[in-house]
């Protein structure tokens, strides 16, 4: 089946994680991403991103290929232009000074292939104070304000279990480069998609920043809790915690009657919403008091069966092991030719006749000589490149 991307062409200068997030997102859907990597002897330390046979590399780079170029050569920094020529995407995650003085900025790109679309992901933006900073996910989760609110009242600044920004930051910039694509087809002309580490927290702040902007009220860390929606949060079992979200009055009233509490739920403090959110604690210490009287399974079964929001708390093992995670299909099993069967997490986007991902992350280099050929370069001048240590 020709997948849906498969017409377009990307030349991928990323490491790390958030440009390579942004790139796996087009290869995923078929788009012919070329991971441009430098020779070995001159890039041998592992960086950031672990070994190439571990997971974060191999789930970041699968559906590629990859050549061996470099960039710091003239005859490898030539060759890369010309590969621009015939290509539709750059994507790159160099601080913002590091594409001009490599002279492959946008300018430099649009002045070979107008057609092109350059994606670029920076730690805080293209310029700025802040532009030459080296960027972080860490960082980004603190200056963006999400640290302020994770974790439990009190507790101080907590980061989130995953790289929110880079994998954020990723995503905004796929969605940035397909826009230009279908912008293209309209115009003709490629576009620079920009955004940054810092940029994607905020915007992934969501409600949370906007709460500021409008009316200047300061979000707080609320723990298990739902800032805003009361009740929302975690409950403990007699074996166990779980989840529920029952806002609104009608939620409330299917879990008066499944936790057959409506004596108590006569009392002010609960008796309407607005009091309900004003009292949190005592809606949370009512809920506590009946939920522990039976287990986590049958609250569960339970809750869900009156269409209250409810579910289990899950370590990694139970997430996979979980039925409607298995019916899903969510590992996918992938061949490596030394790692053999592995499974790599499939994208979360469903397109009925596709299979994602399909490939394991390429050896450094494997795929030179066949991408070059392709390009329109020959086995002499391929080699020529190979002498010159420009590959």
């Amino acid at each position: 089946m020709t997948l849906p991307l498969s017409h377009i062409r990307v030349l991928d200068l990323t490491r790390v994680r958030s440009g390579p997030t942004c790139v796996r997102q087009l290869a995923d859907w078929g788009a012919d991403c070329i991971k441009i990597e430098a020779p070995e002897e001159i890039d041998t330390g592992k960086g950031m991103g672990g070994a190439r046979n571990g997971p974060d590399f191999q789930h970041v780079h699968r559906n590629k290929r990859s050549i061996t170029l470099n960039l710091k050569h003239a005859q490898g920094l030539a060759a890369f232009r010309r590969m621009v020529a015939q290509a539709d995407v750059v994507v790159e995650n160099y601080r913002p000074d590091v594409k001009d003085r490599l002279g492959i900025g946008y300018d430099a790109l649009a002045a070979i292939n107008p057609r092109i679309v350059l994606g670029s992901i920076s730690g805080f933006g293209q310029d700025g104070p802040y532009a030459r900073r080296a960027g972080f996910d860490q960082i980004a989760q603190g200056m963006g304000g999400l640290m302020s609110v994770t974790g439990l009242p009190g507790q101080g600044p907590v980061r989130a279990g995953i790289p929110v920004a880079d994998l954020t930051a990723g995503l905004y910039c796929a969605i940035g480069i397909l826009t230009a694509l279908l912008e293209r087809d309209r115009t003709g002309r490629g576009r620079w998609v920009h955004t940054s580490l810092l940029e994607a927290m905020v915007a992934m702040m969501d409600f949370q920043a906007t709460r500021w902007t409008m009316s200047g009220q300061m979000p707080e860390q609320t723990g298990n809790d739902h800032p805003t929606t009361v009740p929302t949060g975690l409950f403990h079992t007699a074996d166990g915690v779980i989840n529920i979200a029952a806002g609104g009055d009608e939620m409330w009233r299917r879990i008066v009657e499944t936790l057959d509490i409506a004596e108590e739920a006569k009392t002010p403090e609960l008796a309407t919403e607005q009091a309900r959110a004003a009292n949190r604690a005592r809606v949370n210490a009512v809920l506590q008091a009946r939920l522990l009287g039976d287990t986590a399974a049958n609250w569960i079964e339970r809750l869900n069966r009156a269409g209250v929001p409810t579910g289990p708390v899950n370590r990694m093992d139970q997430v996979f092991a979980d039925p409607q995670v298995r019916h899903l299909g969510l590992a996918v099993p992938v061949r490596h030719p030394r790692l053999g069967e592995i499974n790599l997490v499939r994208t979360p986007i469903q397109m009925p006749g596709t299979t994602n991902p399909r490939n394991p992350t390429p050896d450094r280099g494997e795929h030179t000589d066949i991408v070059l050929g392709q390009f329109g370069f020959t086995p002499d001048e391929i080699a020529a490149l190979r002498q010159e240590n420009a590959l």
